[in-house]
């Protein structure tokens, strides 16, 4: 029921503030002592160095920027994490957290790398899921712990599994958001508000995810782990015209075409590869490691 925060910015401030909330007794440090004083007006024990803030408890959760913060923050505390348990929330490559478990490991800690899904304001909420990677066992013994914040779903051994789910995640995000917007700004040309728009996007959207004939995500999963993309009623030279039909649009209403522009060059590329009366899936064949192990 106990664990120390290292890193106050707006995301440990409010995992901390969190834990505080649903009764653990939380210790907390931050290179900027200032950011640590509303927190111990809230009930937190304020350690007064890094390594004061590691013996406080075996879980440590991070939430910084990125790991390279971990490095700073930690520098002349190293003897301290004999023994802790390391939840790190901070962004960066999957190769970096794999160096960063074997740093943690040299110094007889053990790194539990996670990637939090939700902005500051979904910790605590039932919004809030966070991929972690690295011990299992470990994971299951603070889990009750961590739930305060969010729910954790395991992904694997390989400590850079959870930044891959997270960068992956946050591009899926970021990749729809700017589909939207483009979408939006090419009916927007015609006179169409956004809020209008908004309810037959969000339709699409949800569609693209769920089961049924619309349910992309599913279907074309099953035909990127087979290998084999019917294209029985929809083909990559289809849709790489339907795409280029988009960027024509586009350019021709004023609106920013570099979006669309890219797609229609990976779908040109499909053709140019022989997977012209393949399904949408085989743009997979297109974007993956040639070196990829195909999943089982």
């Amino acid at each position: 029921m106990s664990v120390t925060v290292i890193g106050l910015g707006s995301m440990g401030t409010r995992m901390a503030e969190v834990f505080l909330e649903k009764g653990h007794d939380v210790t907390v440090w931050n290179r900027t002592a200032a950011r640590a004083e509303p927190l111990a007006a809230k009930g937190a024990t304020l350690a007064p160095s890094a390594a004061d803030a590691l013996a406080a408890n075996e879980l440590v959760v991070l939430s910084q920027t990125h790991y390279q913060a971990m490095y700073d923050s930690l520098k002349g505390a190293e003897h301290a994490l004999e023994g802790r348990v390391l939840v790190n929330l901070s962004s960066g490559s999957p190769d970096e957290v794999r160096e960063a478990a074997k740093w943690a490991e040299a110094h007889g800690a053990r790194l539990l790398p996670g990637g939090i899904m939700v902005p500051v304001p979904g910790i605590g909420t039932p919004a809030a899921e966070t991929y972690v990677a690295g011990p299992e066992e470990l994971l299951e013994r603070h889990r009750g712990t961590l739930s305060a914040i969010s729910a954790t779903t395991y992904v694997g051994a390989d400590p850079g599994l959870a930044m891959l789910y997270y960068l992956a995640g946050f591009y899926l995000f970021a990749a729809t958001m700017g589909a939207f917007m483009q979408a939006t700004a090419l009916v927007a040309s015609a006179g169409v508000s956004p809020r209008d728009y908004a309810g037959a996007a969000a339709a699409i959207i949800r569609s693209i995810g769920e089961d049924g004939p619309m349910g992309f995500v599913k279907i074309s999963s099953e035909h990127m782990a087979d290998g084999v993309y019917p294209g029985v009623a929809d083909t990559v030279h289809m849709e790489a015209v339907s795409v280029g039909h988009v960027a024509q649009a586009a350019r021709a209403a004023g609106v920013d075409a570099s979006m669309p522009g890219t797609l229609k060059a990976l779908f040109d590329r499909a053709v140019a590869e022989g997977h012209h009366d393949e399904g949408i899936g085989a743009l997979y064949e297109v974007i993956r490691a040639r070196t990829a192990r195909r999943p089982a």
